[in-house]
């Protein structure tokens, strides 16, 4: 209804095109304040002349424009004067009669120049949000077509390094190439499901949902059960979200691959969200580490990754045993991580 009402009030006044149309409105309208005055001269008597023109000036002015409004004015003046203020059988202009006339004009002159100034501003305000809207729909437009360049740009150099593998022999080297093209291909699509123009944040709990399934999939594992838990509409920030996406990336093809390498099992993502900060727990019930185990002397380079990314949003990332066996990939983010980055 609001919309409905700004849209209205930005068509004013209504016949730019035709003015001749808002001198023929204001006309009925002041014929019609005649008529009503005319009514209402038993109550009245000789005062308040204008009293039913007033309305008719505005609502001219406010429709149809000021030339339309200075119309009725104008008629209202005659008709209210010579019927009603001076009579028709004498014409002497009385200071009484002088003053109700000087009142009548500057009234209604104030009001038709307010009533000017407030739609020569209403229309550049309306002609300001149409530039803006246009503004931001070129924001837009030029912010995906730069992710998408990005994106692709990342699964060009993910594919170049898949067929650079090809001509290493070394088998540590082709795990490493591998390793990197799909890291690559990975933050490409994260950057391109979780930044957004407007700079807010995105839905984390659907979005890891979906991360998940993929991992497990891009995994062959179909005995693998992942499952997400995260408070409704929880929004991070585009440089928290992305760094979380590749931690939880990296703790799930870790609990998947070293946790639960050749059985059935599930891994627990689980992200919770308080005064205290943000924590992340990916639990598995898969065969464990040993207690005392240390991250930077960890043979996975992937787990290196996700401490350092944790490191620069000043958390602390741990890979933990499980009390019940499994092992547990911990984050630990204050609450800081989620405000404007320096």
């Amino acid at each position: 209804m609001q919309r409905r009402n700004e849209r209205f009030v930005e068509r004013l006044p209504l016949v730019l095109e035709q003015r001749w149309q808002g001198y023929f409105w204001a006309t009925l309208f002041c014929l019609a304040a005649f008529g009503l005055r005319r009514a209402m001269s038993p109550l009245l008597i000789n005062s308040a002349p204008f009293i039913t023109f007033f309305p008719t000036v505005i609502l001219s002015a406010f429709l149809f424009g000021a030339r339309s409004g200075i119309w009725a004015a104008t008629l209202g003046l005659a008709l209210g004067g010579y019927f009603f203020l001076l009579g028709p059988s004498g014409f002497e202009v009385t200071p009484r009669v002088a003053v109700i006339i000087c009142l009548y004009i500057v009234v209604m002159g104030v009001t038709i120049a307010l009533i000017h100034f407030m739609q020569r501003v209403n229309f550049r305000l309306a002609v300001e949000r149409e530039r803006s809207r246009e503004l931001a729909a070129t924001k837009d437009l030029l912010f995906r077509e730069l992710q998408h360049r990005v994106s692709n740009n990342l699964q060009v150099v993910a594919a170049m390094l898949s067929l650079q593998r090809r001509h290493i022999d070394h088998d540590a080297a082709r795990r490493a190439l591998d390793d990197a093209s799909a890291r690559l291909a990975l933050i490409g699509k994260i950057s391109r499901a979780m930044y957004h123009p407007s700079g807010e944040g995105q839905d984390v709990g659907t979005f890891l949902t979906a991360l998940c399934r993929d991992i497990v999939e891009a995994s062959g594992r179909q005995d693998v059960v992942v499952r997400v838990s995260a408070p409704g509409q929880l929004l991070l920030a585009s440089h928290v979200s992305v760094p979380l996406a590749l931690i939880v990336a990296e703790a799930v093809s870790n609990a998947i691959e070293h946790g639960l390498p050749d059985r059935a099992g599930t891994v627990l993502v689980s992200l919770d969200a308080s005064e205290e900060g943000f924590s992340l727990r990916v639990v598995d019930d898969g065969k464990g580490i040993a207690q005392g185990t240390e991250i930077g002397a960890a043979n996975s380079l992937g787990l290196r990754i996700a401490a350092a990314l944790a490191s620069q949003l000043g958390g602390r990332f741990l890979l933990e045993p499980g009390p019940n066996g499994g092992a547990v990939a911990r984050l630990d983010l204050p609450p800081s991580a989620n405000g404007t980055p320096d």
